[in-house]
């Protein structure tokens, strides 16, 4: 026998609300979160989602460029870029360089096999090196990952042998970069629009 009148439910783990019709249909009441971010109450809309797109390409891009892009007023665009900086879901704007005419003709991937005890005099040391623009702590035969950027190679062969104090060491030189640095795809794992 169907229920009279309306039941209400509040799902609170994922934020759904849910009424109960009399004809028995379930409806959605607010719209599924766009993203993982919702656990921890972080929730975009699909124009958050364009302005972080278009900050990715160009950081720079004036306020009134973007409220144009989004059909938003730029205070409006001010604010919510505002919010997306509050979350920490942009922790920052970064600027381009390109390294070639800095001098740095020479970037490479240095794996490096660091014991854990060794980590807490690892990891000042690295912090240090000027030469080294990413360092990631990774699984498998090596526990470092690391990028490194240098103008030749005889200053990268002298890097890596201040490194092999600390452990074994395996050095890849790019020779192309098919696929350079961009910003991630805020629409992963979305397959409906906000």
């Amino acid at each position: 026998m169907k229920s009279k009148g309306t039941i209400f439910f509040y799902l609170k783990e994922i934020g759904l609300f849910f009424y109960w019709l009399q004809d028995g249909y379930a409806f959605l009441l607010c719209r599924i979160a766009s993203c993982l971010l919702e656990k921890r109450g972080i929730c975009m809309d699909k124009i958050d989602k364009m302005l972080i797109t278009l900050l990715q390409k160009n950081a720079r891009m004036p306020l009134k460029a973007l409220a144009e892009n989004v059909f938003l007023s730029s205070p409006a665009v001010s604010a919510r870029i505002e919010r997306l900086e509050r979350d920490e879901i942009i922790e920052g704007y970064e600027v381009k360089v390109n390294q070639l005419k800095l001098g740095y003709h020479i970037t490479a991937f240095i794996n490096l096999e660091v014991a854990p005890v060794q980590k807490p005099e690892f990891y000042p040391f690295i912090k240090s090196c000027p030469n080294v623009v990413e360092c990631n702590c990774v699984t498998g035969t090596y526990s470092m990952l690391l990028k490194v950027v240098f103008p030749s190679t005889m200053e990268l062969d002298t890097f890596v042998g201040q490194l092999q104090k600390f452990g074994r060491t395996s050095t890849q030189i790019v020779f192309s970069t098919p696929v350079p640095p961009r910003g991630i795809d805020v629409n992963v794992g979305n397959s409906e629009e906000n």
